[in-house]
Formats: structure tokens, sequence, C-alpha cells
């Protein structure tokens, strides 16, 4: 038995709880948080502890490691990275440098993430920035322009994937307008379908053959004005699985934040019930993790199949590639010096 949700965690070790938990309820996937990461050798660690519990090796482990403000392994024993804006600025200036450049940083992560057992790597950020877009999104958006962060995006997916790291994008179908934070209320977005097709969902369309995406908490108004786009089948099945193309696994953005309404076993049965295959649960509270488990199905079907084929995607990274020389190229490109 597999259940359709990932699950967050409370501290860098599972607790006696945590591990009866994982052991009983068999989630798909777990998520790390800064909580979660200390050391390598302790990361490494909980991730086997993770998997030992749910009895699967292949079991994913998910982070959000961008760059920038969304980096969740840091220094000193990881590099810092710079936020997506610094590879859409520098595509501006030259555009093979700037795909160069996203190539090698998303390679980079996947090389630090690969070795302490994490799988899957929330990023790349494919919304397209606006003149309003709120900061929450902001300096995580490649560009303005829908193509360029389509390209830069296609560069970031191809180096996960080199370093053995599946990517997800997000936020589907696009987060670039909204004005208000959704970690802390609903967005509305009153742009015309025409007006978000020819620019917000292009470069989801570009990619939609990506294995791995995560929605958005957000009303478009003119599609669902009822519903946000995570609990609504018009957006999840009318524009992700039709408009866009993505019939990859499709997992909920986290159902911890504030945009959404209802208990969490309400918000969880809302997200299956349009159409996701995956509800993400964040926050690591065990009596939500509950809620949460007893509220979703067990993964099989087209979801079960989406998930399967998402796992069969990752690669075993090349021996021969040199971190190091990686580092210097990306550092001569960019000027970023990791502080």
């Amino acid at each position: 038995m597999i259940k359709a949700f990932v699950s967050g965690c409370s501290g860098p070790q599972l607790t006696t709880y945590e591990i009866g938990f994982f052991r009983d309820e068999a989630p798909w996937g777990l998520i790390l948080f800064a909580r979660n990461i200390q050391t390598p050798d302790q990361v490494l660690e909980l991730t086997t502890e993770f998997r030992r519990a749910v009895g699967r090796d292949d079991a994913p482990v998910l982070v959000d490691q961008e760059g920038g403000r969304v980096q969740r392994l840091r220094p000193p024993h990881w590099r810092k990275y710079p936020a997506a804006k610094v590879y859409g600025d520098l595509y501006l200036r030259d555009a093979e440098a700037g795909l160069r450049a996203a190539w090698l940083g998303a390679r980079l992560i996947a090389g630090d993430l690969q070795p302490l057992g994490i799988t899957v790597d929330c990023l790349p950020c494919l919304d397209v920035r606006f003149p309003d877009t709120v900061d929450a999104i902001g300096d995580r958006a490649f560009s303005t322009d829908p193509d360029v962060v389509a390209d830069l995006g296609k560069a970031m997916v191809e180096g996960a994937l080199a370093g053995g790291v599946l990517p997800v994008i997000k936020h589907i179908p696009g987060h670039g307008r909204a004005r208000v934070d959704s970690h802390l209320e609903l967005p509305r977005v009153d742009a015309g379908h025409s007006s978000l097709e020819s620019v917000d969902f292009r470069p989801f369309k570009a990619l939609s053959r990506v294995s791995l995406g995560m929605t958005a908490h957000i009303v478009y108004t003119d599609i669902d004005a009822e519903r946000p786009g995570t609990h609504s089948a018009k957006i999840i099945r009318g524009i992700i699985r039709e408009t866009i193309g993505f019939d990859g696994c499709l997992m909920s953005d986290d159902i911890s934040m504030k945009a959404l309404g209802g208990t969490i076993d309400e918000r969880s049965r809302a997200i299956i019930e349009a159409g996701c295959d995956i509800v993400l649960h964040c926050n690591g509270d065990l009596e939500e993790m509950r809620a949460v488990a007893a509220a979703v199905p067990e993964l099989s079907g087209k979801a079960g199949e989406r998930c399967e084929a998402a796992l069969s995607g990752l690669r075993v990274p090349d021996p021969e590639f040199d971190g190091r020389e990686a580092w210097n190229e990306f550092q001569s490109l960019t000027g970023w010096q990791g502080v």
C-alpha cells in the first residue's frame, strides 16, 4: 500500500511516533525543510530512516532547493545559490551564458542533494514575473518573458536530471499575477483566459513533458471564480491536463498554506476530487498528518502510473562530472560568490 500524499516531519530525526505513522500510513514521499537539516550525515540518516519506515528504497524525498530565498540546505555544509532572476538577467545579456549557468546551477544543486538521498527538487519556478508580482514569487521568477522562462526552465530541468534528481515544475498554471502571498491569503487573478494562455501558461506548456508538477493556490476568476486552482477540476482537468497538456504526476502546493479554506481533511479530499495525484503536507504536525492520511486514497490507477513513471526517470549521475570545475565555471559566468 502507498497513499497519495507527501508528508513533512518535525525535526532532524524521526520520532518514534513518526516512524510508526510512516510505517502504518505509507505516504508516497517525504519533504524536508530547514528544521530537518543539520549536517550531511544527519540528512542521509533521516532519508534512510524514512525509507526504512515505509519499506521502499525508491520512496521519493523532496526539498525546495531553488537558490536565493528558497534554499533549505545552506552554508557551511552546502553552497549558497542565486535566485532564478540572476539567470534571467544573464540571459538577456548573453542567452548562451544564461542557459549554461542555469544548467550548471541545477546540476550543482543536484550534486548536493543526491548523495543525501534527496531525489526530488521542487524547481524550476516557471511563473512569469509581472510588475506587481508578489514578493513571495519575486526574484524566484526567471523573467517577464514567458519564452525566456521556458528556455531557462528547460535548462534547469536538464541539469537536475543529469545530477540524479527529479525536478518539479511549479506553480501550474502560473503564480506570477498573484498580488498577495498564498502562504497568508488566497490570491485572485482576474486576467482573461486568453491572456493567461498567451503568457502564463506558455512555459508550462513548453515543459509539459516533465514528469512532476505542483499546483498554484490561486483563483483564476475567468476560469473558475469559486475555487482555487488546487481545488478546481476546471483548472486541473481542463487547463493543466488539456490546455497545457501536462500528464505527469501532479501534486498540490502545501495544504498548510492559508490560501486554502476548510479543515485539513476537507482540503485533502477536495484536492484529490479535483484531479491532483498527490496531496503535499509540509508542516510536520502529526495530528494534521494523520488527518491527511485518513482523507486520501491509496495510490492507484492513472495517478499511480504517473507517480511510478516519474520515479522511473531517475538517472545515475555521470561519475566524470567535476563539481569543483563546474563551480568555477558557474562563478565565472554569473559573477556569483555564494554569499
